[in-house]
């Protein structure tokens, strides 16, 4: 029986789930990507998605919360390299197994890029990004930088929240202010020259 009047106003609403909700997140990155949080709308998701405004409101209040859940969604390293060596596992970490991984990966690094206009624009997205994001981003370098701790690789009052944002904040500030693109070459640099003489004064 179809409700009708009152009853159908209170109707359960249907969900997005699996495929159909990973269709719809891809499709937000693939907008972010081409043209920027800010230029970003419900509309150009839902069209790229084959779905209508209304579907994604359901499922969405906002455009920072399906924004933020669909960069909550993209890859993170299923294991986390542990090969009993800090810069060795920092490598791993940063640089992955091949270009399409880590800092090396130019959609990862573009996204990031459209992330840092939406902090500073949008209130709801920056808290929403810190509670959301940031916490399942950062727990793989941190999962290393422990491992190192207990190793005694790095010495016991390191402040391991300043060390492990060092690598992606230097290597992302070259990229971006001044035009350097990614490389293995200039992570092992920043890890040679600053990560681990900070991390271990120097010896």
């Amino acid at each position: 029986m179809v409700p009708t009047g009152t009853d159908a106003e209170h109707a359960p609403r249907p969900r997005i789930e699996g495929d159909r909700e990973q269709e719809i997140l891809a499709a937000t990155l693939e907008v972010l990507g081409d043209v920027g949080y800010d230029r970003l709308t419900m509309d150009a998701v839902a069209t790229r998605a084959r779905a209508s405004k209304a579907t994604l409101y359901r499922r969405w209040s906002s455009k920072a919360r399906l924004v933020v859940e669909a960069l909550h969604s993209t890859k993170t390293p299923t294991e986390v390299p542990d090969t009993g060596s800090l810069r060795e596992d920092l490598t791993l970490l940063f640089c992955g197994f091949g270009a399409g991984d880590g800092l090396m990966d130019p959609e990862q690094v573009g996204l990031f890029a459209s992330v840092i206009t939406a902090i500073a624009r949008d209130a709801d997205f920056a808290a929403a990004w810190r509670e959301h994001v940031v916490p399942l981003k950062q727990a793989p370098s941190r999962e290393v930088w422990e491992r190192a701790v207990r190793r005694g690789e790095v010495r016991a009052d390191a402040d391991l929240d300043l060390l492990e944002a060092a690598l992606p904040g230097i290597v992302l500030h070259r990229v971006f202010v001044l035009g350097e693109e990614p490389s293995p070459e200039l992570v092992a640099r920043v890890i040679d020259q600053i990560v681990l003489p900070a991390a271990t004064d120097g010896h």
